[in-house]
């Protein structure tokens, strides 16, 4: 980071909230989290040693606010990254600080910020903390809004990459219109339509010895915004010219995106349906890196985001190099006194999502698919690859069946490529099962049981096993609104390594007040992926205390 800039704008900051509190004391707004785990060795699991014995993650934004003003900072320290995190972020300091003034009509911004244009198919810029993932500009933003419906927003800067800024430069432009408050032909229509686009463009100076690489990549996306009463309708297509880079293999073939998806709800109904097609869309203010660094744009996996443990095993991440995905989901809910309703009613969610290949076929028969230097492949734009990537069947049955007890069931029918979602051998089956019970002792007193099951259907390639089949125990006991405990066994019963069928104790304990949280973990954690929309990370087997503590004032 350039440290003349960070001192600059810090003093700034420090300088106009001084004054501001002078004249006018306005409010200071924040938050902070503190995580940190105690490692123990575990070689049954592979947990290895971890020389500091003590791993810690923490953060604390402060905001201030007066009038049309508004600055603010976050403090982050990592000493040393926890296990599963980018050991890049190894260090303390200043990561985020801005100064903002908005009068309604326009909003200007200097420091870091964060935005998306649309879907995010060519940029989105945004913190999952829990991922590790920030991808926060700094430089300049403005937005204006000239004109009844009309939004305008306009961008420059260079992308956080850990405690320093990309070599690349993003510049870019949005802009967005809402007819029905522009057209008064539409004011009274019931049929509300938002049309928009966006331009996006990066700076990297070339320094390749081998390729002649473009220095300026530009992209270009329309979308489209239709609601009426409980329908709603959204498609947005992305181009990006050639943009060779370490994640593409360095391929001169141009990018493009094609997300549609369409909802419709009523009382007691709803449906979503949603495709995509993307294709050599990894769009970055750095062609070497890779992983989920440095990431200009957002793709969606357009799968659904399970919370039961078992259930998230194996999230699809997307696939920027190429990838067709569906997904579809119907909730309904049976009313109170029918057959499948009974007293109290019942409530179904039905879900299926698929993700595989796109069709790609070399530009020349003495050219390999994806050779680097060349254009890489031909794709017919609607035409599927014969690559599975992932299937996810699943319906959820939820129920109460008295006002002391309720409940859900959940099965699912999964299909999993780990050679293309992790890189590693394998192509994976599963039958997911989970059952809850809730029961409510009083008004603060409940108990939580949760069984769940994965069955890996077995197959003469040991890769197409991985850990085999597991099972899933847990009890939690809350004290509203301030106490919870948990206790799970997570038992690895069909581990072909029959050394390695291991019991994962984990005991867990909280404590809520107001805006604080209290959490402590003690036992041990599987290796695994860990995604949030499409993104991942992989986090390693641990064993041993975890705590972690926030808050926000």
């Amino acid at each position: 980071m350039n440290n003349l800039r960070k001192k600059v704008l810090g003093g700034l900051f420090l300088f106009s909230s001084s004054f501001a509190f002078a004249q006018n004391p306005g409010q200071i707004s924040g938050n902070f989290q503190v995580d940190f785990q105690v490692y123990q060795p575990d070689s049954l699991i592979g947990a290895e040693e971890v020389p500091e014995g003590l791993l810690m993650n923490g953060f604390a934004n402060v905001n201030y606010t007066r009038d049309e003003f508004s600055a603010g900072l976050r403090y982050e320290s990592y000493l040393n990254p926890m296990l599963g995190f980018d050991t890049r972020y190894k260090g303390s300091g200043i990561t985020y600080r801005y100064a903002s003034y908005d009068n309604g009509f326009i909003k200007a911004t200097i420091g870091n910020f964060y935005d998306q244009f649309g879907s995010g198919l060519l940029l989105r810029a945004y913190e999952e903390r829990n991922l590790g993932y920030d991808n926060a500009f700094d430089g300049f933003h403005i937005a204006v809004n000239p004109g009844k419906g009309v939004r305008l927003k306009a961008l420059i800067g260079k992308q956080r990459a850990f405690f320093d800024y990309s070599n690349g430069i993003v510049r870019g432009f949005d802009g967005e219109w809402v007819l029905n408050e522009g057209l008064k032909s539409m004011e009274t229509s019931a049929t509300t339509v938002i049309v928009g686009g966006s331009f996006v463009s990066k700076f990297q100076a070339d320094q390749d010895p081998f390729y002649k690489l473009p220095e300026n990549v530009a992209a270009g996306s329309g979308r489209l915004n239709i609601i009426r009463g409980g329908f709603d309708f959204f498609t947005e297509y992305a181009y990006k010219i050639n943009d060779p880079s370490a994640a593409n293999g360095f391929i001169y073939k141009p990018g493009e995106a094609l997300l549609v998806t369409a909802s419709y709800s009523r009382k007691g109904m709803g449906i979503i349906l949603g495709a995509k097609r993307i294709d050599n869309m990894d769009f970055r203010s750095d062609r070497t890196a890779t992983g989920n660094v440095l990431l200009i744009n957002y793709l969606p996996a357009l799968t659904k985001q399970h919370t039961y443990t078992i259930a998230a095993f194996y999230p699809y991440a997307t696939q920027p190099n190429g990838e067709l995905g569906v997904q579809g989901e119907l909730f309904y809910t049976f009313k109170k006194g029918s057959f499948l309703g009974g007293k109290y009613g019942t409530k179904l969610s039905v879900n299926l999502s698929a993700a595989q290949s796109i069709e790609r076929s070399p530009i020349h028969d003495t050219i390999a698919v994806g050779e680097s230097g060349t254009l890489g492949y031909e794709s017919e734009f609607l035409t599927p690859g014969e690559t599975v990537y992932f299937r996810d069947f699943n319906f959820t049955l939820t129920k109460k069946f008295s006002k002391k007890w309720k409940g859900s069931f959940m099965y699912m029918n999964q299909s999993y490529n780990k050679a293309v979602i992790e890189g590693k051998p394998g192509f994976l089956k599963n039958q997911i099962l989970v059952a809850e019970a809730q029961y409510k002792i009083n008004t603060r007193h409940s108990i939580r049981m949760e069984a769940q099951g994965l069955f890996m259907e077995d197959d003469a390639n040991p890769d197409n096993v991985d850990f085999g089949s597991w099972a899933l125990g847990l009890v939690e006991y809350t004290v509203a609104p301030h106490y919870f405990v948990a206790v799970q066994d997570l038992y690895n019963y069909g581990n072909p390594d029959k050394t390695r069928r291991i019991h994962y104790f984990l005991a867990s304990a909280g404590y809520v007040k107001g805006s604080s949280r209290i959490a402590l973990n003690y036992g041990k954690q599987r290796a695994g992926i860990f995604c949030v929309g499409g993104i991942c990370r992989e986090v390693p087997a641990s064993s041993g205390l975890s705590v972690s503590i926030t808050s926000s004032f």
